[in-house]
């Protein structure tokens, strides 16, 4: 009876040291596109007023964690029985997140004398419905992303057993959820932690200087992960295509793959914007 039981924990023990060993793998397998995540998710997660700004990240962590409980299961069942479906999934996201990419842009090139459209957001915390737009709209670009890094985890453990593969891929999900955000966390609260080291100084000394260090940089890192963001966006969709369809894979192979990666990502995102704003003004025409 004994020994039975020190085998069933040998072998707990074993499968603990796999799935370490392939999350190790898959986690950084995943970097690159998680660096990208924080990027676009810092960007999203501000622009509220300061007592908005955690509830409205938890509303998005919540979000970020069901999408991972939806797309994690449906990933390892779509692999196991119809794994060309992935690829669809992946290559319809691709267009999604091209179009915010280039929406965006647009929006900064030809749509600069509307930028009091976001003032709802930061000045009237009653008027929810900008909030809830812009909480939809992240965890719709988070849903795209998680899809992404489900299925990168996911190929790095393809040769292992179910087992393994489910519970690799679910901590790469949740480190990549709290990772991410708990990053943004830090970030949109960076003024509130200089108001207090500058208060708790009486506006003197090492703290007192860091503390506005951190007040005077959060703008600054704000306008950057919004041009990062949008960048972010583009070429994680590049890749997507890239690395999905076989074509664009083997087309012009000198160039380097950053630079092919954001220009196909730029030309689906002008493509999606174009068919998305011809279909609105044609639905407009008939109403």
């Amino acid at each position: 009876m004994a020994s039975g039981i020190f085998a069933i924990l040998d072998d707990i023990a074993s499968l603990m040291d796999d799935v370490a060993v392939t999350a190790k793998i898959a986690a950084r397998k995943t970097a690159g596109i998680l660096g990208d995540d924080l990027a676009v998710n810092a960007e999203k997660a501000t622009g509220f007023l300061a007592s908005r700004e955690l509830p409205v990240l938890w509303a998005i962590t919540k979000g970020s964690l069901v999408n991972k409980l939806i797309i994690v299961p449906i990933a390892l069942i779509l692999n196991a029985f119809f794994p060309v479906a992935i690829k669809v999934i992946l290559v319809l996201g691709g267009f999604y997140l091209a179009y915010e990419g280039v929406e965006k842009i647009i929006e900064y090139l030809f749509h600069r004398s509307k930028e009091g459209h976001e003032a709802p957001v930061t000045s009237k915390q009653e008027d929810s419905d900008p909030e809830k737009t812009k909480i939809r709209s992240a965890v719709t670009t988070d849903f795209i992303l998680s899809v992404e890094i489900v299925i990168i985890a996911l190929g790095t453990v393809l040769q292992e057993n179910i087992t393994v593969q489910i519970l690799t891929v679910s901590i790469v999900a949740l480190l990549a959820t709290i990772g991410v955000y708990g990053i943004v966390a830090l970030i949109v609260r960076m003024d509130d932690a200089g108001y207090k080291l500058i208060r708790s100084s009486n506006e003197k000394g090492f703290l007192a200087s860091l503390g506005l260090l951190l007040v005077k940089s959060l703008p600054v890192i704000i306008r950057i992960l919004a041009v990062v963001g949008t960048i972010a966006l583009i070429l994680v969709s590049g890749g997507i295509f890239v690395h999905n369809i076989d074509y664009l894979h083997h087309l012009l192979p000198e160039t380097a793959s950053i630079i092919k990666e954001f220009v196909i990502g730029l030309l689906a995102g002008i493509i999606a914007v174009a068919i998305i704003t011809g279909s609105k003004k044609v639905i407009s025409l008939f109403r």
